[in-house]
């Protein structure tokens, strides 16, 4: 199958680059309407109703009214001379916030963007006064907006309404501060815009400088990054489309994780084909460049199939995952591979058979072949001292995976450490009323035999909640319409993002609500603090089922490529030492040597899916040339020298390409881990696993590492090999080797 369309595409190279366009401009369209249609910003929706904080969610929602996708803001208005609110000015704020909710707040356009594109998030929000600072030193108002904090167009209402409310508020003799999570979001964007430019723009100049030096062409060089960008909006455009059909909601940073993932792994497929392209041009000069690119196209993409089959099949392991954030992000990133996957066996041949010698111009490197560089040598120095080098690169991974001792997880929203304007105000807050104000942990209580609450009766779970250390003050207790529900808020003295704030959730009040819940009732703890207690217990619960699963359907993919039941488990030892270096890597910088609460509590997962199938590519990469090499005649060692002289530049290059890609995350706000953790385990994966510890391994077993079966020539593999092989060359190591290896 995978020659067939490989075949086709290089036959037919500009119907499918058509077609391919085609698809691209028009999903890349759709994809904006349908991503914020599929999108869900509330953790706790993505929690199994059998957690109490689900349960607590699904309460508030369907008594009380609560819109899932709101988001709420907490305004902060104060006189200007810093005096104490008097009983005029408490009216005067309640005057100018009711005219402020009957306002509509119109979202802001981008001028370069069609209005079709992007969806109108244009709204009236609702705004009701909250509480008063025990000195009169300022008024608290709810602001509730309609949208997913990390949607744009909801980001463009939030500065709208803020402004506004600025105005307002300053031509009455008053100041105004905003807190909560969409205002903390967008002063931290805004605080990182040009960051963040500035750093995609060093990452795709990286890229194309990197593809310039490499094959000395301005063709070779640009085709990468547009051809993956047409790939990426089909790819964006399938997930979003297969969510919206089968009803699964992504997280809201799943959409630009996607595109960094594409980026990364679509433009390593293409070097990995333009390497071999070349290679093979280099010692065919008289083929022509389709029927060339035909045969390449072939041939690697067995490996590329491989390679991309490994990542589908690791992410498909989420869907196993009780955590919805997991089990969404898996078949995401799953079947955005599909798409490149298909991609790099359709379009990128095509681009390949179109161009032809073309690909590399103005180059001359096609000429001639070039004399033995860099990457021989250290293909000798490998092969010539595997122990050593096995020892080195072993020691160095043994070294960064120490870092694992004493590891914590952070179930935090990933603080970016800015002092931001909604930092202030939230600060502002504390001083004078518990840190929970903007962000209360609510217990709710239900009847079971349908008959009516009273606040009466829940008055002893009130004072007992009062009494619990950490709670700094309890709210009156709130009915639903048919008094079939209430709602009692908490606000303690911890910061809500807080472990502290967790364990007292989960600890403590739920304690105490489980000892004194009146008798016919349920009582269930929600809000913030609750819902990551109960992610704490999920993530738990997914990594020990993930793991496992995910590492043997990995090893059956291997096993079934390499066809050999020794050199599997060499891959995965080598990945699984790679994983524990780049988290133990990850646990020294943050939690030792920052002193941040601990890592990230989904970096260990996604670091584990990512390097592991990543990593793997580069892995099938060498593996695949290293049998390929052995099926020639002469010792072991020697034809280790030539797979990794002949692939050391595509896997350097391409390890280099997507440790770039992943380091853009740097620019997202509480992506700082994910972005140093991703890009050294890529490094690590590419230029240590890859060419050093499998290399180091293979020259020291020889073809035992096949074992059962022994890469030997073939009437079959023969015609391929002497297409696609480079011509006999001298074997320089052979006879620095002494008698051949087996």
């Amino acid at each position: 199958m995978i020659r067939a369309l490989t075949g086709y595409s290089t036959r037919h190279p500009w119907k499918v680059i058509a077609l391919w366009v085609l698809l691209g401009v028009a999903l890349s369209a759709l994809a904006p309407t349908l991503i914020a249609r599929v999108t869900q910003h509330q953790t706790g929706d993505f929690l199994p109703r059998g957690y109490d904080s689900a349960a607590a969610l699904h309460i508030a929602q369907e008594h009380f009214g609560e819109n899932p996708d709101a988001t709420t803001v907490t305004v902060l208005v104060a006189r200007s001379d810093g005096k104490a609110l008097g009983a005029a000015d408490r009216k005067r704020v309640e005057a100018e916030a009711a005219k402020l909710a009957k306002r509509r707040v119109i979202m802001p356009r981008e001028d370069d963007l069609p209005e079709f594109m992007v969806p109108d998030r244009s709204q009236t929000p609702r705004i009701a006064p909250s509480m008063t600072a025990p000195d009169r030193s300022f008024e608290l108002l709810s602001v509730q907006l309609i949208g997913n904090p990390a949607d744009k167009g909801v980001q463009g209402v939030y500065r709208a309404f803020r402004e506004a409310a600025r105005t307002q508020f300053s031509e009455a003799g008053m100041r105004t501060g905003f807190t909560g999570g969409l205002a903390d979001t967008v002063d931290t964007t805004d605080s990182h815009e040009t960051a963040a430019k500035v750093g995609s723009a060093l990452v795709m100049g990286f890229i194309i400088l990197l593809n310039v030096l490499v094959f000395r062409s301005a063709l070779a060089a640009l085709l990468p990054l547009l051809a993956v960008t047409v790939i990426g909006g089909v790819a964006v455009g399938a997930v979003a489309g297969a969510a919206l059909l089968t009803g699964r909601k992504l997280d809201a940073g799943t959409p630009e994780l996607i595109n960094v993932v594409l980026l990364g792994i679509g433009i390593d497929y293409l070097l990995f084909l333009l390497f071999r392209f070349r290679e093979h041009l280099r010692n065919r000069p008289e083929q022509p460049a389709r029927e060339a690119a035909e045969q390449v196209s072939g041939r690697v993409g067995a490996a590329i199939a491989s390679a991309a089959l490994t990542i589908v099949a690791a992410f498909a392991t989420l869907g196993l995952a009780t955590f919805g954030q997991f089990r969404s992000l898996g078949p995401a990133i799953a079947v955005a591979v599909l798409v490149m996957l298909l991609g790099s066996l359709t379009l990128l041949p095509a681009l390949l058979a179109a161009a032809g010698r073309r690909m590399f111009w103005p180059s001359r490197t096609l000429r001639h072949e070039p004399r033995d560089g860099r990457a021989a040598r250290f293909g000798e120095l490998v092969t010539r001292r595997p122990l050593t080098m096995l020892a080195a690169s072993v020691a160095l991974l043994a070294a960064l995976a120490a870092g694992l001792t004493g590891i914590r997880m952070d179930y935090g929203r990933g603080d970016s450490g800015d002092r931001t304007p909604a930092a202030a105000t939230a600060a502002e807050i504390s001083r004078t009323l518990p840190a929970g104000v903007s962000d209360p942990t609510s217990v709710f209580v239900t009847a079971e035999d349908g008959g009516d609450l009273t606040t009466v009766g829940l008055d002893g779970l009130s004072r007992a909640l009062a009494q619990v250390d950490g709670v700094g003050e309890v709210a009156r207790t709130v009915l639903n319409k048919d008094h079939r529900a209430a709602r009692i808020d908490l606000y303690p003295t911890a910061d809500p993002q807080s472990q502290q704030a967790r364990d007292l959730a989960s600890g403590p009040i739920r304690a105490t609500v489980a000892q004194h819940t009146p008798a016919g009732t349920t009582a269930h703890v929600g809000g913030t603090a609750a819902i990551f207690a109960d992610v704490s217990t999920a993530v738990g619960h997914d990594l020990r089922i993930v793991f496992p699963v995910a590492a043997a359907l990995i090893a059956l993919i291997l096993l079934l490529l390499l066809r050999s039941l020794l050199a599997p488990v060499v891959l995965m030892l080598s990945v699984g030492l790679g994983f524990a270096a780049t988290l133990g890597a990850a646990t020294l910088l943050f939690q030792h040597a920052l002193g941040k609460p601990g890592v990230n509590f989904t970096l260990p997962l996604v670091l584990f899916l990512f390097v592991v199938a990543l990593g793997t590519d580069y892995n099938i990469l060498i593996a695949d040339r290293i049998r390929e090499e052995m099926r020639r005649p002469g010792p072991a060692r020697a034809a280790v020298a030539r797979a990794v002289r002949h692939t050391t530049p595509a896997i350097a290059t391409a390890g280099l390409v997507l440790a770039g890609s992943f380091a853009t995350l740097a620019t997202t706000p509480g992506s700082e881990q994910v972005a140093f953790a991703m890009t050294l385990g890529i490094m690590l994966s590419a230029l240590v696993l890859s060419l050093v510890l499998v290399p180091a391994l293979a020259a020291l077993l020889g073809r035992t590492i096949w074992w059962p079966f022994h890469p030997r020539p073939t009437a079959r593999d023969h015609p391929q090999y002497r297409a696609t092989a480079p011509a006999p060359e001298p074997d320089r190591a052979a006879s620095s080797y002494g008698r051949p290896h087996r």
